[in-house]
């Protein structure tokens, strides 16, 4: 990989051999190979046996959570913030599990669109729940550094399985109980 980058950095009319630039191939490869590192994830062995039989059925909220991402398409950073609710039928999940399989799915090359359907569906297929519900809000880089260059447009995206697509009410609570993009603290 240290190659390519060189032959990227000569590409874009670079001299790699220049002192701030002479570790840069090392660099880069060991960023991306840290940021693309969510495809050697089992997300069954990150759950490990932080599953927990519990008679709580009422909503489970994990909001807030900081999410880096990398578009397919640029090769660009997005990043926001990631909010999740689940309704659960007699299993609740550790919650620090719930930001580490966020942090797996975002570690790939992402659309927002399915970072957000692979999150929901993955706790959905764990848990087995009355159902989850998770919207993700990020600002993508391509937007805001080339193209359109509008900064501070935020994509928004959600995902609603079992008594969050079907219960109006219920997809109503978990909406309500986080905060809107710009209302943040």
């Amino acid at each position: 990989m240290k190659d390519l980058i060189k032959q990227i950095l000569l590409q874009v009319g670079e001299d790699p051999s220049r002192e701030g630039l002479q570790n840069t191939p090392e660099r880069v490869e060991k960023s991306l190979k840290f940021l693309t590192s969510g495809y050697a994830v089992n997300i069954d062995e990150l759950v490990n046996e932080a599953l927990f039989q519990e008679d709580y059925d009422e909503m489970v909220i994990v909001k807030e959570i900081d999410l880096f991402s990398m578009c397919e398409h640029h090769m660009l950073p997005f990043i926001g913030k990631c909010h999740v609710a689940y309704l659960p039928k007699g299993k609740i999940i550790g919650l620090s599990k719930i930001p580490r399989i966020i942090d797996a799915f975002s570690r790939r090359l992402q659309v927002q669109e399915r970072l957000t359907k692979q999150i929901a569906d993955s706790l959905n297929k764990i848990l087995r729940p009355i159902g989850v519900g998770v919207v993700i809000e990020a600002l993508h880089l391509c937007m805001c550094m080339r193209g359109v260059a509008k900064q501070n447009s935020y994509t928004t995206t959600s995902s609603m399985l079992g008594s969050f697509k079907s219960d109006a009410r219920t997809r109503s609570e978990f909406l309500t109980l986080i905060p809107p993009q710009g209302t943040r603290r």
